[in-house]
């Protein structure tokens, strides 16, 4: 084995607890090589840390705003137990539930009924009546035909209701991750049908004390100007309702992917809100996924095949789009990085997967220090809609995921 490369400049992406240390990678203190000897690959590996460091973060946002606040992370992102343990152990954070096996999920893992906001898309009969039992459960719904079919099951209940501003904002203009914008999406009440949910909510004796949005994921500083007038329309909404206590902006907070990405600037995030929702006396509620969990994880991979094909280097890995999609369904990269640095000059690589079909390319033309076969590779921002999203596609859906604490 070459002796690894000490003499490298800073990466964009390192921080206290995900740098090297003379050529070698190291994750919350611990040696990446380490970590695969130990548990082999393919690994989903998760820092407590980051994890914790990443919601205290918006807590003190959310503080600048002078508005009680309630943060409740979006267990779609990542429902590994052990994560979700550690949250309703120490009291972090509520939970974002989008189904009702979500709901069963969090409850198992600690977190109170009062602490679950849910929120679903095209709910069923089966899916209310198994809620229904979660008599402290908040429900916000997304469609008029929701708001009858809980009426009649569940007359005078405390409820909220999901709107659509008809518009999205997310990662780089991305409209793959837009839930509202130009195109009619499927999401929340439009304006049109406004005073039709509100009727029917009233027939039923249903209490409107919240209001809910969220229209889009990954939203960095550049979308925060769209952002603002997203909250605006959100506030003629609000004005319709006197029951109103609570206002759920949704999530999509993102994090950089690339060098060229700056981090979100929370203060000016929690200004725009303050600026727009300052004069109420409405509790905010947050539902991050993303900004929470994706830079707190790593996925370890081992290269299997490295070869030139024509003009292009190839970096094979033994992991494919079918436990990492994102980059194939959303256009979002998976930047890879080497568990050890080794001399020698950069050259651009194509890391793909081990499934039988075109679309499994985690990266393209990425520039690499020197890599071998059977070397480690980690893809940051692994942490969120990775694991939760995996499929058993060519039966190679077989992976670790691991807590470091």
């Amino acid at each position: 084995m070459n002796t690894p490369d000490s003499t490298h400049t800073h990466f964009w992406w390192e921080r206290a607890g995900l740098e090297y240390r003379e050529g070698l990678l190291f994750f919350e203190g611990k040696p990446i090589d380490a970590l695969v000897k130990r548990f082999g690959t393919p690994t989903f590996a998760y820092s407590a840390p980051r994890i914790e460091s990443n919601i205290e973060r918006l807590k003190r946002a959310l503080s600048q705003t002078c508005l009680d606040a309630k943060l409740f992370y979006a267990m779609k992102a990542n429902r590994f137990a052990p994560i979700l343990s550690q949250m309703a152990g120490r009291g972090l954070c509520g939970i974002d539930a989008c189904s009702p096996e979500e709901v069963m999920l969090a409850s198992s893992c600690g977190f109170p009924e009062e602490a679950i906001s849910y929120t679903a898309t095209a709910v069923s009969n089966q899916d209310l009546e198994r809620l229904l039992p979660f008599k402290g459960l908040h429900i916000n719904c997304d469609a008029i035909s929701t708001l009858r079919r809980l009426g009649k099951r569940d007359p005078g209940r405390a409820i909220g209701l999901r709107i659509n501003p008809a518009m999205g904002v997310g990662y780089g203009e991305n409209e793959l991750l837009h839930y509202s914008g130009d195109a009619t999406t499927k999401f929340g009440i439009y304006e049109e049908q406004f005073d039709e949910a509100l009727a029917v909510a009233a027939d039923y004796h249903l209490t409107i004390t919240t209001l809910h949005l969220h229209t889009g994921c990954g939203y960095l500083n550049t979308q925060l100007p769209v952002w603002e007038k997203i909250l605006l329309q959100a506030k003629d909404f609000a004005k319709k309702i006197p029951s109103l206590t609570a206002l759920n902006l949704g999530g999509g907070l993102g994090v950089p992917h690339t060098q060229n990405d700056l981090p979100l600037d929370l203060n000016r995030w929690a200004e725009v809100i303050q600026r727009v929702f300052g004069d109420t006396r409405l509790t905010l509620q947050v539902e991050p996924g993303d900004y929470i969990v994706k830079d707190a994880g790593l996925l370890l991979l081992t290269a299997n095949t490295v070869e030139t094909r024509q003009s292009t280097r190839f970096v094979g890995v033994n992991a494919g789009f079918n436990i990492a999609i994102e980059p194939a369904i959303y256009a979002l990269p998976f930047e890879p990085v080497v568990a050890c640095l080794r001399p020698g000059k950069k050259e651009p690589v194509t890391v793909c997967g081990n499934i039988n079909e075109a679309l499994d390319i985690f990266i393209k033309s990425h520039p690499l220090p020197p890599i071998l076969e059977e070397d480690t590779i980690a893809l940051i921002n692994a942490g969120a809609y990775a694991s939760s999203m995996s499929s058993n596609h060519c039966m190679r859906g077989t992976f670790r995921e691991i807590l470091i604490r």
